[in-house]
């Protein structure tokens, strides 16, 4: 049982630091709203993209849309940041439950897992990286930092997904 528990807590601390990591990011993005402002204003207007990019007419250089996109990952962020926290302290309630509860409990965890997977996946790799091109981009590429994101989420996502049944009958 003690490995059990173990198992079950390791889970509960992963998630609230993705919980935890995203919560400062989104508190950031507000108290320094102008620098990653900037950095969403950049990649939109594909401005430092390179020179002939046949890709540009993709660029989106309204300002209000550049703070929409902004807003959104910003709203989305604490988003993540609240279904991972409470989705621990939902977990942290049912530690000592059995296994199916335990696993019907992973809910919210999941949920903002996967959240955060598609905001720096999908957000940031697909629409920013490739579609407004911003590998190209020598000051506003953000593609390194989003793939650490990726990776530490779906790492998390895998690990916390695993059935609590096959973690309980590995310590039998």
């Amino acid at each position: 049982m003690e490995k059990s528990l173990a198992i079950r807590g390791s889970k509960i601390f992963l998630i609230s630091g993705i919980g935890c990591l995203t919560l400062v990011v989104a508190f950031n993005n507000v108290v320094d709203y102008q620098s990653n402002f900037l950095f969403v204003q950049h990649v939109m207007s594909m401005d430092t993209v390179y020179p002939g990019n046949a890709l540009k007419h993709r660029a989106i250089t309204e300002p209000l849309l550049h703070s929409i996109t902004y807003g959104f990952i910003i709203f989305t962020e604490f988003a993540i940041a609240i279904l991972c926290l409470s989705g621990a302290l939902r977990l942290l309630r049912h530690i000592k439950s059995d296994p199916p509860t335990f696993d019907k409990a992973k809910f919210l965890s999941v949920l903002g897992l996967s959240c955060g997977f598609g905001l720096w996946f999908f957000g940031f790799m697909v629409i920013g990286g490739e579609w407004f091109c911003m590998w190209q981009s020598p000051d506003w590429n953000g593609q390194e930092s989003a793939f650490r994101f990726v990776v530490s989420i779906v790492l998390v996502l895998i690990y916390v997904a695993q059935s609590d049944k096959i973690a309980a009958s590995a310590t039998t």
